[in-house]
């Protein structure tokens, strides 16, 4: 297991759940430009850790993100796990990419395009 993340200086009122949730708050921006109308309704959220239980479809390993349907007359829901993001990464640049990869997959995944086409 890799040892703590090395975290920038931040101000003392910042914690490492904000900082990582201000990373999410910005790819999700970034990612609305390729949601548009159709999707304007999708949700993007994160949690600590994925359930115990991963669909069937899923890598057996935690995941990072997953793309929930909702249903009814509410949208989609894109999660992001924080912990299995922050365990992949050695630091704050680390998690930016890798919830950039996890947001686009997620998107692309949503639109049925090669996530290739989704550069956030």
């Amino acid at each position: 297991m890799r040892g703590p993340l090395a975290w920038p200086a931040v101000p003392a009122m910042r914690t490492r759940r904000e900082t990582f949730d201000d990373v999410v708050i910005d790819v999700a921006e970034r990612a609305r430009a390729y949601l548009g109308t159709r999707h304007a309704d999708v949700e993007f959220a994160v949690e600590e850790v994925p359930p115990v239980d991963p669909a069937p479809w899923e890598e057996q390993a935690a995941a990072v993100g997953r793309l929930l349907p909702v249903g009814g007359t509410a949208g989609h829901r894109i999660v992001v796990y924080r912990r299995p993001v922050e365990t992949r990464a050695r630091d704050v640049g680390e998690v930016a990419a890798i919830v950039r990869e996890v947001v686009a997959e997620q998107v692309a995944a949503l639109l049925n395009v090669p996530p290739s086409e989704i550069e956030l």
